[in-house]
C-alpha cells in the first residue's frame, strides 16, 4: 500500500460522504491517537482541533475502509487499521519536543524521525513549505549520513554547531544511515506538531 497515495485518497473530495475539512497530517494524528486507546468522537475532535463535523467525516472514512470500529468505548482499529498504523509506525516511529535553541528558534519544536527519508531530502525547502501550509511558522530538515547530523544544503554539522541540542537529537530519536529529522517550529505545540509531520509526508513517496 502507498501510505501518501491512501492519504490523498481518503481526504479527496471525490471520496464517498461529505467533503473532507481535515488534512492528511490530522488523519495520521488520529491514526496515532487510536492506535495509543480506543478515543471517543468528542475526544478525537478536541485533540486534533477539528470541528465535530470534520471529525465525524474522518471517522465516517476510516470505517468506510474497513479500518476502525466503533463502539461504546469509541474508535477501535480493526485488524487492517492495525497493519496500515504498522506501516505508519515503521517509517515514522519516534517523536520528541525540543526546546528553543540556536537550531529550533521557535517557543514550541516537534521533532520526527523519518526512516530512509534522507535520499528524498533536496534543499529543505519543500518540507518548510509544507509545515507552513499548516500553520507552522517553518521547519528544519537534518540528514544522518556517516554518522553526523548535518543540515542541508551545505552539510553544517549539527554536533560542532549545536552540541546539547544534537545530542538530545540522537540520543531520543535514533537516526540511522540516510534518516531524516523534520522538525516543525511554531508559536504552538498543535502548530508545530501538524507541521512537523507535513514536512514528514513531503519525504514520503506519491
Amino acid at each position: 500500500m502507498c501510505l501518501k497515495r491512501f492519504l490523498k485518497e481518503l481526504t479527496s473530495e471525490k471520496a464517498p460522504g461529505p467533503s473532507a475539512s481535515f488534512s492528511e497530517v490530522h488523519l495520521v494524528k488520529a491514526l496515532e491517537l487510536i492506535a495509543e486507546k480506543p478515543i471517543g468522537r468528542n475526544k478525537l475532535s478536541k485533540k486534533l482541533k477539528l470541528g465535530e463535523g470534520a471529525t465525524r467525516t474522518l471517522i465516517e472514512r476510516l470505517k468506510e475502509r474497513s479500518l476502525i470500529t466503533v463502539n461504546r468505548v469509541g474508535c477501535i482499529f480493526s485488524k487492517k487499521g492495525e497493519k496500515l498504523w504498522n506501516m505508519f509506525h515503521a517509517v515514522f516511529p519516534r517523536k520528541i519536543i525540543l526546546e528553543k535553541s540556536g537550531l529550533t528558534l521557535a517557543p514550541f519544536n516537534v521533532a520526527i524521525l523519518v526512516k530512509g527519508g534522507g535520499n528524498k531530502v533536496k534543499f529543505g525547502m519543500e518540507q518548510r513549505d509544507a509545515a507552513l501550509l499548516e500553520g507552522a511558522t517553518g521547519a528544519t530538515t537534518l540528514i544522518f549520513k556517516e554518522g553526523k547530523l548535518t543540515v542541508p544544503p551545505e552539510q553544517r554539522d549539527v554536533a560542532e554547531d549545536f552540541p546539547k541540542i544534537h545530542r538530545k537529537i540522537v540520543d531520543s530519536l535514533e537516526p540511522e544511515e540516510d534518516d531524516a529529522i523534520v522538525i516543525g517550529n511554531a508559536d504552538t505545540l498543535e502548530k508545530a506538531e501538524y507541521g512537523a509531520l507535513a514536512a514528514a509526508l513531503s519525504l514520503v513517496n506519491s
